[in-house]
């Protein structure tokens, strides 16, 4: 029988359940960057990256005797700000735009992202901030975050599909935008 992984930062997580204020700021110290980050990626504003990070940290420290050890506690916070993140993008603009249609070109190369370009993640982040708001947000909790399609849906409350149509589009979007930026780079060296 395999014995359950232990939380790496398990003796924190305990003394914060206690209102231990050192032990809050020592978690906070670990994970305020990732958290920042994240947060920075989806909203690309760094005031509101930092007000939904400090008030997710609030909601986790308040939450905490909900987190049950099971998986790991950065993914469960990363949860808690992902969520945050988008219900700020929700109140900036009431809807983000969802297109339910779908077509076949829209998944001919579903690999076209790996394959057409080599991209260094700096770039990538830089290309990301010209994007619409949807187009950024969908990138950001694929490619970064690591969320499937399924979780995705659930996170911006739209169908499965939408999330891969959502996702070809700007993918390709994305991919436009770096091929214009070497192009510059080109014939701009500086």
């Amino acid at each position: 029988m395999e014995a359950k992984k232990q939380n790496i930062h398990q003796e924190l997580i305990e003394r914060c359940r206690e209102n231990d204020r050192s032990a809050q700021f020592e978690l906070y110290k670990i994970y305020y960057k990732p958290m920042y980050n994240t947060s920075l990626r989806i909203l690309n504003n760094p005031a509101e990256a930092e007000d939904v990070m400090q008030e997710s940290f609030l909601t986790a420290f308040s939450k905490l005797r909900d987190y049950s050890g099971e998986g790991s506690f950065g993914g469960w916070l990363r949860r808690i700000v992902v969520n945050n993140s988008i219900d700020e993008l929700k109140k900036r603009s009431s809807t983000l735009s969802i297109d339910e249609n779908i077509s076949e070109s829209d998944f001919e190369n579903e690999s076209d992202f790996n394959e057409q370009a080599d991209y260094k993640i700096a770039e990538i982040k830089n290309a990301m901030q010209l994007l619409p708001e949807d187009h950024r947000v969908i990138i950001s909790l694929f490619l970064f975050e690591g969320y499937d399609h399924e979780e995705i849906a659930q996170i911006l409350s739209i169908s499965n599909s939408a999330s891969r149509t959502r996702y070809s589009r700007a993918r390709q979007k994305l991919l436009n935008v770096l091929s214009e930026q070497r192009t510059i780079k080109m014939f701009h060296p500086n």
